[in-house]
């Protein structure tokens, strides 16, 4: 029986390497701050190598995330495997690492007048029907 690499551990990966890139890091500045090669952190990232729990300590330094971060955005049959879902619960976690996601937050803290994002982000409430 052939088995690839286990969804959680490439859903980890995809979060450092959503978060590298945020950031603008490449793989060889992030590996060479964890005292890895870069060809193990491409490995980590794909999910092909589990990352130790040491390691994601680390990794959640460097990267400027807690732990959590990493477990974030996880599709709904892992995390209902992990954490069964809030009946609360109305945002779709798994949006969070879309590139449009991204580029508009990105957009938003780009906006240097606090009061203006304070205005788009109340007219964004509205819109999405939150009062």
């Amino acid at each position: 029986m052939v088995r690839g690499p286990n969804p959680i551990d490439v859903h980890v990966g995809s979060r450092v390497r959503l978060r590298r890139t945020l950031l603008g890091m490449s793989q060889e500045k992030l590996a060479q701050a964890l005292d890895l090669t870069f060809q193990q952190v491409q490995k980590y990232e794909r999910g092909l190598n589990r990352i130790g729990s040491s390691n994601l300590y680390k990794i959640s330094q460097v990267l400027g995330v807690s732990i959590s971060f990493f477990f974030e955005d996880m599709s709904e049959d892992l995390s209902e495997r992990l954490i069964p879902p809030s009946p609360n619960d109305s945002f779709d976690m798994r949006q969070i690492g879309k590139r449009e996601t991204i580029q508009l937050v990105q957009g938003f803290y780009a906006i240097k007048d606090e009061e203006m994002r304070n205005q788009i982000f109340q007219l964004m409430k509205r819109l999405g029907g939150d009062t």
